[in-house]
């Protein structure tokens, strides 16, 4: 009966111990990934006890994989990307490529064979999109300028190891892996050559059809108003996309799931697709981190104990340096800085999912993945006290370092307004906070009645290109009272802050009416209760979205109610 049952035992097994885990975890202030390897570790062959099918553990891993390269996809904005494109683009190459170059030469170092070495490279120098995104909420930095530029970066990493993934395979013979098998053999460049044909033909199909045809049919089956029809289409989608995509393409499974969620992103059912896809996901991912944790080998702590500080150094120091240096080259504060370096300074999902396929290709060996394995839990269990440290650090370092408070003070070619800035931007002007959805159509009424205005944006990239537009902007955070001075909210008619940051905005109106005290102000949250508190503190004229919304629609349907006035008879 028991050899009958090993699927349900594994996942009673892979299920139960990753909920003791995890909890342990999250209590101890780490995030639930650490305790979902640990689960792996204490199931697996490693560990006295229990020993769960190590087989059906690796089909439900691709499973997870499937998963969670779907809600990667479903998640991936190319407006977000572009948004930060001139630092996170050049940013993640260079720093992925020194973070590499460090990894593959280790493992040389260690005797490996090349592809061995740069599997491990490769591993080491992307970061987990889930540990990020996390430290990001907690530390209440997702929305800002830092965080955009931090999840763009990342983003930029997840593509470039996508194509990792797809020509790794072709080239595991070249490597010294176990190359595919074929009746006749091609020349290498034949084969890239054709893995390329293959994977863009995959990517033009679900560009041409797919994001045509998904699309409808999530419609069709939302017309249905069945709640399961439209998480089971949504699953079947991203799971049969995947292994549509390996059976005729000779696409991974990762690319196929990837490729799903960012086609199922065009349609207006997105939302509701990532939300009902959720617990599934989330629960597959789960098993996914347990496999892998089956895998490591807690002896290798003991074995190679220099082995895992170097892995672990690279994973932290490694990626953290390059990223801080790179941010600082581009003329970027030490603040976004630190907050970038700490956010990439740990590895994730996609090293597992990475050092997996070098394993299953021969080209990584099982002391390779134990490894990566180490440096992920360690990394991450790590990374939220490097988020903790930034501030107290920030502080210590520009205390006691010239370099430091040089760089934090460096000028700015877009902090100030250019010297032939016409007068009317320098009086009676509208001084707009942040060039958000928000901002943007404000400035757009503001252009419609002919209001001058200026504009304080963060993202520096944005401010150029409203230059180049003829619109007046300053780059820089309006915490900081140089911005605003720089803005002439000294002699403006009113502060408009369109960004929703509560704490922030008090430190923007109190510099503010202290270098304008007759300065009219208007402002937004997301909050009911901070509305509520904003207004008591009389800050300004405080806008809530659904409270606006609420009295736009009450507005209409009064409207479409309220009888006409009779006409005045003469």
């Amino acid at each position: 009966m028991e050899h009958n049952i090993s699927l349900i035992t594994t996942l009673v097994a892979g299920f139960g111990v990753a909920l003791v885990f995890g909890f342990i975890a999250e209590r101890i202030k780490l995030p639930a990934l650490v305790g979902y390897l640990l689960a792996g570790i204490a199931i697996g062959p490693a560990t006295p006890g229990f020993v769960a099918d190590m087989h059906i553990a690796s089909q439900l891993s691709e499973i997870g994989v499937m998963l969670l390269m779907f809600g990667v996809g479903l998640h991936f904005s190319p407006a977000d990307l572009l948004s930060v494109r001139r630092i996170a683009i050049p940013g993640a190459v260079v720093q992925m490529g020194l973070t590499s170059a460090l990894g593959t030469g280790l493992g040389l170092l260690w005797g490996w064979s090349l592809g061995g070495a740069l599997v491990m490279g490769v591993s080491l120098a992307c970061a987990s999109t889930v540990v990020l995104l996390k430290s990001l909420e907690a530390t209440k930095q997702l929305d800002t300028m830092n965080g955009r530029i931090a999840v763009g970066w990342l983003v930029v990493q997840d593509l470039v190891t996508v194509l990792v993934l797809v020509l790794l395979p072709p080239l595991a013979g070249v490597l010294g892996g176990h190359a595919p098998v074929v009746a006749v053999p091609e020349p290498l460049w034949v084969t890239i050559c054709k893995t390329l044909l293959q994977v863009s033909a995959f990517i033009a199909l679900m560009l041409i059809i797919g994001r045509r045809a998904l699309p409808w049919m999530l419609w069709q089956v939302a017309r249905t108003g069945s709640r399961e029809l439209f998480t089971l289409a949504v699953i079947a989608s991203a799971v049969g996309i995947a292994y549509g995509a390996a059976a005729l393409f000779s696409v991974s499974f990762a690319l196929g799931a990837f490729f799903a969620g960012t086609v199922m992103r065009e349609s207006e059912f997105s939302h509701r697709a990532a939300q009902e896809s959720l617990p599934l996901r989330d629960a597959f991912s789960v098993l996914f981190f347990v496999s892998v944790g089956m895998v490591f080998k807690p002896t290798i702590l003991l074995e190679h104990p220099l082995h895992v500080l170097a892995v672990v150094a690279i994973a932290i120091l490694g990626n953290a340096i390059a990223s801080l240096s790179l941010v600082i080259a581009l003329r970027y504060p030490l603040n976004t800085a630190l907050s970038v370096a700490a956010g990439l300074a740990q590895i994730g999902e996609f090293s597992i999912i990475l050092a997996g396929l070098g394993l299953t290709l021969g080209l990584l060996p099982a002391e390779g993945m134990s490894l990566i394995v180490s440096g992920v839990l360690i990394s991450i269990a790590l990374n939220s006290l490097l988020f903790a440290a930034i501030q107290p650090f920030r502080r210590w370092v520009i205390q006691y370092s010239e370099l430091a408070r040089r760089v934090e003070q460096r000028q700015d070619p877009y902090a100030e307004l250019p010297t032939s800035t016409e007068r009317k931007y320098l009086e009676g002007q509208v001084v707009l906070i942040g060039y958000g959805r928000v901002g943007r159509r404000v400035a757009q009424a503001l252009e419609g009645q002919h209001i001058p205005y200026v504009v304080a944006e963060e993202n520096r990239e944005l401010v150029e290109d409203l230059r180049k537009q003829g619109i007046p902007a300053v780059s820089g955070n309006a915490t900081d009272p140089a911005v605003l001075i720089q803005a002439h909210v000294a002699k403006a008619a009113m502060l408009v802050i369109t960004t929703p940051d509560a704490l922030n905005v008090r430190a923007m109106v109190e510099t503010a009416r202290t270098l304008n005290p007759d300065i009219e102000v208007v402002l937004r949250t997301h909050s009911e209760d901070e509305s509520q508190l904003l207004r008591n503190e009389n800050l300004g004229t405080v806008f809530f979205g659904e409270e606006e919304l609420a009295r736009g629609m009450a507005s209409h349907v009064l409207q479409r109610f309220t009888p006409p006035e009779p006409q005045q008879t003469h």
